[in-house]
């Protein structure tokens, strides 16, 4: 099973950087896109369908902002829409998928550079996933929860680590949270498999960041330790273009 994440910063921008071209050549079973910044029907119905995935929506309340969407070409067993709280519910962040033998969560996990008290509502989303995790694994489901973190857990994760300690996305009250997942039966499929391979997949605009190489880690893969050893391949896919994130492939037996 070939799972894709990618934070497209806007999906109707995507539409017109050859995002139809390179999900195709990504030719995944599931898409997980965040980020789309847009509602349904302001999507081209031709794009409703792609590569024979269909996809589910899951808009935030507010114009042109957050928001997820899943494409699949598995129908899965059940959908859920958010985490049953309001106030993260109204951003659109969150679809599980309950397919034969797991739950796939994609999740566009908030931006703490707001100020602090988007750094403490990301810290209880962070808090509020984390529980209802905890529930699913202690009935002896397995989890795979993807999208953009918006943390980089360690010092190889980021390009200047010590120049962002006191940024969020840095900050050590959120890489905590990383790590409780740590502890808490998830692994970071990615660097289980490449401990000490520095690759980024988050780019800012400026600086000529992305041609320099200056990024972060911030999209992954976390999955029940029961998984892992399904996990046969995670490719960080830094070629393709037409967002300031690049898409992230897992490959799970």
């Amino acid at each position: 099973m070939k799972i894709t994440t990618w934070n497209v910063n806007g999906l109707r921008s995507a539409l017109n950087k050859d995002f139809y071209n390179s999900v195709i050549k990504l030719n995944s079973d599931v898409l997980c896109l965040q980020e789309v910044k847009a509602f349904p029907d302001q999507i081209p119905a031709e794009f409703h369908v792609i590569n024979e995935s269909y996809v589910t929506w899951n808009s935030s309340k507010r114009p042109g902002y957050s928001g997820v969407a899943t494409y699949t070409k598995l129908q899965p067993l059940e959908i859920r829409l958010g985490l049953g709280v309001e106030e993260f519910d109204n951003e659109g962040r969150v679809i599980r998928f309950k397919f034969d033998d797991f739950y796939l969560y994609n999740i566009y996990f908030p931006n703490g550079q707001r100020g602090q008290d988007r750094v403490d509502f990301k810290l209880a989303f962070y808090e509020t996933l984390l529980n209802e995790c905890n529930q699913l694994h202690q009935s002896g489901e397995k989890i795979i929860i993807t999208g953009d973190f918006n943390t980089a857990h360690n010092e190889i994760d980021l390009a200047n680590p010590k120049e962002n300690m006191k940024t969020s996305g840095f900050l050590p009250e959120e890489r905590a949270w990383v790590s409780k997942y740590l502890s808490s039966g998830f692994k970071d499929a990615y660097r289980e498999l490449y401990p000490d391979k520095i690759e980024y997949t988050w780019w800012t605009y400026r600086f000529k960041a992305r041609e320099r190489n200056i990024g972060w880690r911030l999209d992954y893969y976390m999955v029940s330790n029961s998984l892992l050893s399904r996990v046969e391949s995670v490719i960080i896919h830094n070629d393709v273009t037409g967002s300031d994130h690049c898409p992230v492939t897992i490959i799970v037996n």
